[in-house]
């Protein structure tokens, strides 16, 4: 199988050396997202609910233009810089994801890049090749 890179203007460019996502056949890696505006390319703000919206609107974007939603995703990986805003980001995700649920972890790390409080990475598989 071949991979696919996919990429969107809807969701922040990357800023390193690696891909919004790579699609091998009906899986779909996605790379972390933190919370950058696509258009500015700057933190959305310093608050902490207003970041973690803005990282599953960009992990929507990047599972839209793999040809799937941000439901279609199996496995969540999340970053926190300080973990005891877990709670925050349960009722968060709870807006975008439909159960059942992904899979998920959480780790508090000690920084992320450009100083955001949250990033976030998964896996999605789509219901076909697309």
């Amino acid at each position: 199988m071949s991979k696919v890179i996919i990429s969107t203007a809807e969701a922040p460019a990357a800023i390193g050396t690696y891909s919004q996502a790579v699609k091998i056949g009906t899986t779909v890696y996605l790379s972390g997202q933190i919370p950058l505006v696509p258009a500015t390319m700057q933190l959305v703000s310093e608050d902490f609910a207003e970041q973690a919206h803005q990282v599953f609107k960009n992990l929507a974007a990047v599972c839209e233009a793999a040809g799937g939603s941000i439901n279609d995703m199996v496995k969540v990986n999340i970053f926190l810089t300080d973990l005891s805003k877990f709670a925050t980001v349960n009722e968060i995700m709870a807006q975008y994801y439909s159960q059942p649920y992904p899979a998920r972890a959480a780790v508090q790390v000690s920084a992320l890049p450009r100083a955001a409080q949250i990033e976030i990475d998964g896996v999605m598989e789509l219901p076909s090749t697309n």
